[in-house]
């Protein structure tokens, strides 16, 4: 049993544990090789209960949705280990299947004991989106895949380091299977010095305050985060609400994809029920069951925003996930698009939550990342891969209007920059700016999409899109309306082509002077459209978010008086 804590210690513990993962954070961010890591952020560390694997503590610069994946990736590692028998200080557990350990195969996933005394004490954890880790498409991110070998080489739970020594035969195998292993090791390199910083943290906190009392510290943590979720979900309304949107396809075969939710609180409990959600499809846009739990996570997180990020949170909500779902998808089932499937439960939990309380929602964001990768051999006949994600608008809330060009709610991740990109590969941005009347209307209108032009300066290369929102709009919540759909074009000899399945494509030959085109969506509305004040409209129109005909049409004319 944990020893009692007072509450100014506790605080104290819970700045110092949560700066040791941040640190960890920009250890990797500063290292990392590919611009996915140090540009985007797309990369996460934490601390590890030692016997369930449940997330103590996560940076504030890592992205959200490995909070709850991370703790099943290190209850993975806690199984092998137990099965082996042989767990010893300095072992360093690396994989990246996602069916154990949750999101899709780039996600490079690093494991690490933590013992004090002799006596092992919790699990620290690294985790970063390598650039490439081989598969049939550059940058993994293929729409065609059929099971999870077409995406990647799939590494189970195995031991990069025994004992404090690393095993080189595994990095052999890790930089045999990628296509860029300069960049591979650069990261690897990057996330072993964050868990050895880690360690080094760990070391001097209970150097300073002893094991008891920081172990009492994290189990108070965990316990006061249930205690504020379940004050805020007794603040609410009983009663069931639901909510279904669409994915547009599988990738495979045109054909759309329900997630349903059924959203229940009663009491200080809620459950989250996905039944009548579509089965596994033969395209990657399933998830694993871990990625799903996390998922739940993350929508919580935006709808009571003030909770701290631990595996507490989660104690009085059950998340109902139907066997044979695309939401519970089992290996080799492909996961790679496994982005837009989350974005997609994360739009419908957004939207039942409306219905229960209309002013913790926030309509629905852009819903997909738009991966997109171009690849090929510089003239000196080295290959390169450009892969990266691109913002959109985020919806309107009953507060303000929408993010213009954020990136997904399902991270604190950046868009890398154009000038980066540009430095990185041979491509040219000719255009990177907001999408006019792309936005949802509303009282508070969602927030605008972007437009993004990339010209090829190279003598050939191919292109790979994996995106979604391309039938199926961004929806407003509280009588908020949808905002505009993705769309994608591709510049050939006869003129602008688009995908035959609307988001997604592979195979797009390129020759230098030639582009692809992505035009975002916007976000969705919030609240009726009649309630916008006309000044807002005006501005609007004054800034070039909304064309004066798109403002007439949809909001009426009275905004011109207010431009005079």
């Amino acid at each position: 049993m944990s020893e009692a804590i007072d509450p100014i210690t506790l605080a104290v513990l819970a700045g110092r544990m949560e700066q040791i993962a941040d640190e960890m954070d920009a250890t990797l961010f500063r290292a990392a090789f590919n611009p996915i890591i140090a540009e985007a952020h797309d990369a996460s560390h934490g601390l590890y209960h030692s016997a369930t694997g449940d997330t103590l503590v996560q940076g504030k610069s890592g992205l959200p949705i490995f909070v709850g994946v991370m703790s099943f990736a290190v209850k993975a590692v806690i199984d092998k280990a137990a099965e082996a028998g042989d767990l010893a200080d300095g072992d360093i557990y690396i994989f990246n299947d996602a069916h154990l350990g949750g999101t899709h195969l780039s996600d490079m996933r690093l494991v690490r004991p933590y013992f004090r005394d002799g006596e092992l004490f919790c699990y620290l954890a690294s985790v970063g989106h390598w650039h490439d880790v081989g598969g049939a498409v550059p940058g993994n991110y293929n729409p065609s895949a059929t099971e999870a070998f077409q995406e990647a080489f799939v590494l189970p739970p195995v031991k990069l380091a025994r004992g404090g020594v690393v095993q080189q035969d595994i990095i052999d195998i890790l930089m045999r299977n990628t296509r860029l292993p300069q960049s591979a090791m650069g990261d690897l390199n990057g996330q072993l010095g964050a868990l050895d910083l880690g360690v080094k943290r760990l070391d001097e906190l209970l150097d300073e305050y002893g094991s008891g009392t920081v172990r009492a510290a994290l189990d108070a943590l965990g316990d006061r985060a249930e205690t504020l979720m379940r004050a805020e979900l007794a603040g609410l309304p009983n009663g069931r609400w639901e909510a279904e949107d669409y994915l547009d396809n599988d990738g495979i075969t045109d054909t759309a994809l329900p997630i349903r939710v059924a959203l229940e609180i009663d009491g200080d409990r809620m459950v989250l029920d996905f039944e009548g959600t579509a089965p596994v499809t033969a395209g990657p846009v399933n998830i694993a069951l871990p990625t799903a739990v996390a998922t739940a996570y993350v929508a919580i997180k935006h709808i009571f925003p003030d909770l701290p990020a631990n595996a507490g949170v989660m104690r009085p909500i059950d998340v109902r996930v139907p066997d044979g779902s695309l939401l519970s998808a089992e290996f080799p089932a492909p996961v790679g698009g496994y982005t837009e499937t989350i974005l997609r439960m994360i739009d419908v939990i957004f939207s039942a939550a409306a219905q229960a309380a209309p002013d913790r929602a926030v309509a629905n964001a852009y819903g997909t990342i738009n991966a997109l990768s171009i690849a090929g051999k510089r003239s000196n006949g080295q290959p390169w891969v450009m892969f990266s994600f691109y913002g959109g608008g985020h919806g309107g809330s009953i507060e303000t209007d929408g993010l213009n060009h954020g990136n997904a709610p399902i991270s604190t991740a950046t868009i890398p920059p154009m000038e980066i990109l540009e430095a990185a590969y041979p491509v040219m941005f000719r255009q990177w700016a907001l999408r006019q009347d792309s936005a949802g209307a509303g009282r508070h209108r969602g927030g605008l999409g972007a437009v993004y032009e990339i010209e090829l300066l190279e003598e050939k290369a191919e292109a790979f899109l994996f995106g979604e929102r391309g039938r199926f709009p961004p929806q407003g919540v509280a009588g908020g309306e949808s905002a505009a759909m993705n769309e994608f074009r591709y510049e050939q000899t006869d003129g602008w082509q688009q995908p035959p399945l609307a988001s997604k494509m592979l195979g797009i030959k390129l020759v230098r002077g030639q582009a692809v085109r992505l035009e975002t969506p916007g976000g969705g509305g919030y609240g009726h459209m009649a309630d916008r004040s006309p000044k807002a409209i005006a501005r609007d129109v004054a800034l070039g978010y909304l064309s004066p005909e798109a403002a007439t049409q949809t909001y009426g004319p009275a905004w011109k008086e207010a431009a005079q």
